[in-house]
C-alpha cells in the first residue's frame, strides 16, 4: 500500500510540474489588466452646485490606469462653443487632443490644427503644430498658440496674419 501511496504522489508532483514548469525557460504571462471602464457613444457632463462645468462626447473610450482615452471627442464649455479632435487623451485635468484639431470660441473665432493641449482647471488651450485661426473676416497663421479662453488673451509665435480694420 505504501507503494501506491508513493506512485500517485508521484503522478501528482509530475503533473503539477508539467503545468506550472516551462521547459523552454520563459515565464507565463501574469500580466492582468488594467481597464477600467469602456464604452461607446457616450457624453461626460461636469457640473458644480451652481452650474455646467463641460460636456464631453465621445465615440468610444477607455479608461486604463487611470487615464481616459476617447476617440472623436467633441467638448464643450461656456467659452467654447465646440472642441473637436479625431483623438482625445485626459491625464489629470489635462486633455491631449490629436487629429483634425478644431476649436470654435464664444468669439465667433475659428482655430485649426493637428495637435493640442487643454487644462481645465486654467483654461488655456495650448496649439503646439502649426494653426490657422479664422474670424471676422481674419486669418492668422503660426507655429503655435496660446489662448487663454476665460480672459480671451491669445500668444503666438511665427505668425502671418491678414487683418481687416475699420476706416476712420
Amino acid at each position: 500500500m505504501k507503494i501506491e501511496i508513493f506512485l500517485f504522489t508521484l503522478i501528482v508532483v509530475i503533473g503539477f510540474g508539467a503545468f506550472t514548469i516551462r521547459l523552454d525557460g520563459a515565464k507565463k504571462d501574469t500580466q492582468h489588466s488594467t481597464k477600467e471602464l469602456e464604452f461607446n457613444n457616450t457624453t461626460f457632463t461636469e457640473v458644480d452646485t451652481q452650474r455646467l462645468q463641460a460636456k464631453a462626447y465621445g465615440t468610444h473610450g477607455v479608461r486604463d490606469d487611470g487615464v481616459l482615452t476617447i476617440e472623436n471627442v467633441r467638448y464643450q464649455t461656456d467659452s467654447i462653443k465646440s472642441l473637436l479632435a479625431n483623438h482625445g487623451t485626459y491625464k489629470g485635468a489635462i486633455i491631449y487632443l490629436e487629429g483634425d484639431v478644431v476649436m470654435d470660441d464664444s468669439n465667433g473665432y475659428h482655430y485649426e490644427t493637428q495637435q493640442a493641449e487643454y487644462n481645465q482647471e486654467s483654461e488655456v488651450l495650448d496649439i503646439t503644430a502649426p494653426f490657422v485661426v479664422k474670424g471676422d473676416k481674419k486669418i492668422f497663421k503660426g507655429d503655435t498658440l496660446q489662448y487663454n479662453t476665460k480672459t480671451q488673451e491669445v500668444f503666438s509665435t511665427v505668425v502671418d496674419a491678414i487683418l481687416y480694420t475699420q476706416d476712420k
